[in-house]
This record gives structure tokens, C-alpha cells and sequence, in this order.
């Protein structure tokens, strides 16, 4: 008989969806698979040479301390530097194989069973199921009427106060951006009620519009504080598959962390350490010119979108690379679908679209959809949305 805990969690809906798109994609389907949040370019070559360079040189050829190559932390430090003018030691960085990773390593430092973990919807789908893995207890706030952002008076009406409060800005799903006044007050009261504050930040990079970007490395010391950034190469420099992340705290917490990471990893992949390095260090004109045609890319469908019947998006994003959308429910009511489960299974089936569903990231009646995609695939996603909803 397998652990009780496998049972208690759900597989990830993103990665199922785009499992099955692949597979139809490879069985000679014209699907268009929106379902991953994963830039369609190609790791810059300079990234990829350094990686390479390493390999060639036998860098890579044996272990590195646990928490990373004292370079590549030298490399976020410096990254952290010259994006926010903020000082950040190399004993309050934890690279991980993934910020996946760092993520789920902090559930298990901080949370016993019992614990309460707060987090506003919608959220991305592996929050509350590495918070379920470590015994704790979710509290989700329905953000529908704040613009998917979590209120300091919402803070204030929860059941129980938790150990720990999760922020995702720029959010995925919904490209929410929290402003610098919104972080300075959500800063505040986590201080004021001793609650940890977990700000996944691995979106910072890409923002658009005249919307601005604040780290809450700039409104908290980590220095014994109880706030934890987390971020990555994934998808700022398009390297998904490197799988290369970390997490900047107090470093106690990174001690901690340490401990646990010796024992799943002993440490990340070295070579994709060095192509790190060159991402963070090197030219960032790449990032630059991803992040303009995910504008372009979100100007078009987000315009493109508000023609479409039976759907609705209650803001246009500010960041991340995704468009957030709600099915109007008496379409559901009138063609039978019970939840936006199976209004995804059907636009897959029909339309040969892939979308994953709102219910995983805590919102039902949604759908979300990845634009970082070819012009031409999200032409196409536009013209079978409009068949899908129109009938």
C-alpha cells in the first residue's frame, strides 16, 4: 500500500494538460498547447556555450557545496545589486535544482502539522499541495473583488492566523502585480502578527505596460526577519529545463534548508550552474526582447479576447505571461458542464486547444491560458475560442 500523503495530494494540472497535449501533438493532432508556463524561445546561445564551456573544461565532473557554486551566488547577489540596490550575503542564498524546489524545501523548514498557510486565489496549483506534503493546512482568500490581490482587511477577518503567508507577484495565473504601497503594507502587518512572508518573485522580469516591478527586497532586511524571496533563471532567460532556482532569506532559514537539500540532492546540476552564472552576469538585452513580444503577444490576445462571447477578463495582466479568463456560467449551465474541469476537457477534445482549468489554481469557473507561444499558434487559439464560445 502506497504513503497515505500520495493520496492526499492532486496531480499538477498544468504539467497533466500538457502531458496530454504532447501526446495528441505526437499522435499527429493540430493541438495548440497553451497549458505550460514555458517561453517558446531558445536559451540565449551565449547561456547554453557557458554550460558548455564548463563541460568541456571538467567543471562539472564532480559535487558542488550544497547550496550552489559560490560564483553563481556571487552572480544572484550581483544580479540582486544592480536590479534593486540591495545588498544580499552569500549565507542567505539556497540555490535549488528548480525555485519548484526551494519552494517545496521551505514548506518542509517551516511547517509542522497543524500549521496554517495562507495564500489569496488565485495561486499557482503547487502551493497547496507541498503545503499538504508537510502537514500543514491551507487558508485561501478570494481575491474576485480586489483584482486578485489579497487586503489587508482580508488579513485581518481570516479564522486562524497563519505561520505563513504566500505571495506570487507578478502572479500566475492572473498577471497581478502587487503595487509597492500594497508589499510595504502586507510587509508590515506579517511583522506586526510574527507571520513568516514567502514572496515568489519569479516573474519580476516580466512586466509590461506602465506598470512597475518592486522585489520586497527592497522593503525588508532578511537579516533576522521572517521574509523569504524566491526566483530563478526559468523564465526571464527562457531555461525552463535548466532547472535552476533559489531562495534569499535570513540565514538560519538557509541553514535549514542546507540540511534538507543534502539529504534530496546533495547539490544542483553543475553545469546548468554555469549557464546560470552567464544569465545572471551576461548580456540581458534577451530578457529585454522577450519581455517586448510577450507585450505584443498580450496586447493582441487580451484585444482579441473581448470580442469573444461567454468569456470574460476582469483586468488586463500586468505581468507573468498568462490571461486569466472566466467562462460565464449560464453557458456552462446551457451546454452541461458541470465546472471549468470539463469545459477544458472539452475544448481540448473539440477544439484542439489546451487550457488548464481554474479549479487548480483555487478559482474555479476560469481558465487559464499561456500566450508565451508563437504568433501563429495564438492566432489559431483565438479563432477556436471564438468557435467554442460562439456556439
Amino acid at each position: 500500500m502506497l504513503a497515505n500523503r500520495v493520496s492526499k495530494i492532486a496531480a499538477s494540472p498544468t504539467l497533466a494538460m500538457g502531458k496530454t497535449a504532447k501526446e495528441m501533438l505526437a499522435a499527429g493532432e493540430d493541438v495548440v498547447n497553451l497549458s505550460q508556463g514555458e517561453p517558446d524561445f531558445q536559451t540565449p546561445a551565449n547561456i547554453s556555450e557557458a554550460a558548455i564551456q564548463a563541460i568541456n573544461s571538467h567543471q562539472t565532473d564532480f559535487y558542488t557545496a550544497t547550496s550552489g557554486l559560490s560564483e553563481l551566488k556571487t552572480a544572484i547577489a550581483n544580479r540582486v545589486k544592480a536590479d534593486y540596490d540591495v545588498t544580499v550575503a552569500a549565507d542567505q542564498i539556497a540555490v535549488t535544482t528548480g525555485a519548484k524546489l526551494a519552494l517545496f524545501t521551505l514548506m518542509q523548514v517551516l511547517i509542522n502539522p497543524g500549521d496554517s498557510v495562507v495564500t489569496p486565489a488565485p495561486f499557482w496549483v503547487s502551493y497547496s499541495e507541498q503545503v499538504k506534503l508537510a502537514g500543514g493546512s491551507m487558508q485561501v482568500v478570494q481575491t474576485e473583488d480586489s483584482d486578485f490581490k489579497i487586503t489587508i482587511e482580508q488579513l485581518e477577518q481570516l479564522d486562524q492566523r497563519p505561520k505563513l503567508l504566500i505571495l506570487n507577484t507578478p502572479n500566475n495565473p492572473s498577471g497581478a502585480v502587487y503595487t509597492v504601497e500594497e508589499l510595504q503594507a502586507i510587509v508590515d502587518w506579517t511583522k506586526a502578527h510574527d507571520v513568516y512572508l514567502l514572496v515568489d518573485e519569479i516573474y519580476g522580469k516580466l512586466v509590461y505596460g506602465q506598470t512597475q516591478f518592486h522585489s520586497v527586497l527592497e522593503l525588508a532586511d532578511l537579516k533576522n526577519s521572517q521574509v523569504i524571496v524566491i526566483n530563478g533563471v526559468s523564465k526571464a532567460y527562457a531555461m525552463t529545463g535548466w532547472r535552476i532556482g533559489w531562495a534569499l532569506a535570513d540565514s538560519e532559514i538557509i541553514q535549514a534548508m542546507n540540511k534538507i537539500l543534502g539529504h534530496l540532492t546533495s547539490n544542483p546540476t553543475v553545469a546548468a550552474q554555469y549557464a546560470a552564472i552567464e544569465a545572471l552576469n551576461g548580456p540581458q538585452d534577451s530578457v529585454a526582447k522577450m519581455k517586448a513580444t510577450f507585450e505584443n503577444r498580450l496586447n493582441y490576445m487580451y484585444t482579441a479576447m473581448l470580442n469573444i462571447p461567454n468569456i470574460s477578463i476582469p483586468f488586463k495582466p500586468e505581468g507573468s505571461f498568462y490571461i486569466f479568463f472566466k467562462v460565464n456560467p449560464d453557458f456552462m449551465k446551457e451546454h452541461g458542464y458541470q465546472n471549468t474541469n470539463e469545459v477544458s476537457m472539452a475544448l481540448l477534445k473539440e477544439q484542439l486547444v489546451a487550457v488548464p482549468s481554474g479549479e487548480g489554481f483555487g478559482m474555479p469557473g476560469y481558465l487559464r491560458l499561456s500566450y508565451a507561444k508563437s504568433e501563429q499558434d495564438l492566432t489559431k487559439a483565438i479563432q477556436r475560442f471564438k468557435s467554442f464560445f460562439t456556439n
